[in-house]
């Protein structure tokens, strides 16, 4: 959530800010915030006025009472302001309530660096590989998954719908070998402490790290138990440290967590559906890092570089994008998104985004340090990168690793977590 003391000096800045991203719904919920924080201040002046007129009536009061003195005038009068005190607190908090309802529709500010522009206008800042010719065209990654008995999706429409996906006998081992490897990876060589969070939210949870209210008709919902299913570990991993102080000689923290990941991707129906390229249910190992304000560029650049390490250790060509401001997440700054070549496809896949959030989620799930002992509370910053989402990680695997006798070649990374250098067709 952006702080709203910091732009009263010049809304005029947000506005531009906004207007980056090119969205005027936007632009139209901070308007009216402003509007609701002016009226919220005009009431708050007028209720600390007449704060300050009834405490020195009820001294008076008590003065002339003492003294033996007729108070019954000054009784009713000190009546008549009890209640119309009570009016104005109670306005003074239905424009809190409303303020802040419209800020959370606000999304972040976009980072000076991201280029400006909607997507057409993201740019490739690197790439990685080098994608393989091949002789015949590459088969896509559904045709190599059946042949090799990895999934049944039609089974697994059965068992839940469209988009759940059911891995099977070797392909269930690739997606348990692809979830060692990288939490092994992550926290054996790049530090980051391993959690296993619950696979529901609360409301507060979603809404704290910006699902909520924007996304709420892509969460999954247990509506009896107001609780839904995490979109992404980010969330409940996030929020292990919401409404809390932070030692400042603890961070950065920096935690992964291998879960699945619900999406209804309410108004994607049609697009990418066959296969594994767009699903409801995934697998994914995240990476969260927090850290103090100041060290947030070189920790954007770090969680980057993790995510990149899983990629290269898989031997998959890739590009890293730089989302410009148009197409940059409701929450985030800066984005990075990792795209994977799928020859099958003939179509880059974004595998990963990383993503710096400055203080927006800190502030909605009031995440703090102090700076030093003594010293008042901050808000921390949050970062975060999937380390990697499996199943275009999958698709880019069998994609990129086929052979013409219709096995697949694994990266050797994952040989140990496989028990194979290949999978071939069911006999």
């Amino acid at each position: 959530m952006i702080d709203i003391r910091a732009v009263r000096p010049d809304p005029g800045v947000a506005r531009a800010a906004l207007a980056r991203r090119g969205d005027e719904a936007a632009l139209a919920q901070f308007d009216r915030a402003m509007e609701l924080d002016a009226r919220r201040l005009a009431v708050l002046a007028e209720v600390e006025q007449l704060r300050a007129e009834r405490n020195e009536a009820s001294r008076v009061f008590g003065q002339r009472k003492q003294a033996g003195e007729d108070v019954g005038g000054l009784q009713q009068e000190l009546g008549e302001r009890a209640a119309t005190l009570k009016s104005l607190e109670e306005d003074l908090r239905e424009f809190e309530a409303l303020c802040e309802s419209h800020l959370l529709a606000v999304p972040n500010f976009p980072h000076r660096a991201a280029p400006d522009g909607d997507a057409s206008a993201n740019r490739v800042v690197r790439t990685w590989g080098t994608p393989r010719s091949f002789d015949t065209p590459p088969r896509p990654h559904w045709e190599l998954g059946e042949a090799l008995g990895l999934f049944d999706l039609a089974r697994g429409t059965k068992v839940a719908g469209s988009g759940f996906p059911l891995f099977t006998g070797p392909g269930a081992r690739l997606v348990r070998g692809l979830a060692n490897f990288m939490l092994d990876l992550h926290t054996t060589e790049h530090g980051y402490t391993e959690v296993q969070p619950p696979l529901l939210v609360n409301e507060a949870s979603a809404r704290g790290t910006g699902q909520l209210p924007k996304f709420q008709d892509d969460l999954y919902m247990a509506e009896r138990d107001a609780l839904y299913l995490l979109p992404t570990s980010e969330v409940p991993v996030t929020n292990i440290y919401r409404d809390e102080i932070l030692d400042a000689a603890a961070l950065p923290i920096a935690m992964t967590a291998y879960t699945p990941c619900f999406r209804r991707e309410a108004g994607s129906h049609g697009k990418d559906t066959r296969g594994l390229i767009r699903v409801h249910q995934f697998d994914k190992v995240e990476l969260v890092r927090i850290c103090r304000p100041e060290d947030s560029e070189a920790q954007h650049a770090l969680i980057t570089a993790q995510a990149e390490t899983v990629l290269q250790r898989l031997e998959l060509p890739y590009r890293v994008l730089e989302l410009a401001a148009g197409d940059t997440g409701f929450a985030s700054a800066h984005t990075y998104d990792l795209e994977l070549w799928a020859p099958g496809l003939d179509t880059w896949l974004e595998a990963s985004s990383a993503s710096t959030f400055t203080d927006f989620q800190a502030r909605r799930a009031n995440i703090r340090y102090r700076p030093t002992p003594g010293a008042k509370p901050e808000f921390v910053h949050t970062l975060n990168a999937s380390g990697v989402a499996f199943p275009r990680t999958i698709i880019a695997i069998l994609e990129n690793g086929q052979e013409a006798d219709g096995s697949v070649r694994l990266p050797a990374a994952l040989v140990p977590y496989v028990g194979t250098d290949r999978l071939v067709p069911a006999a």
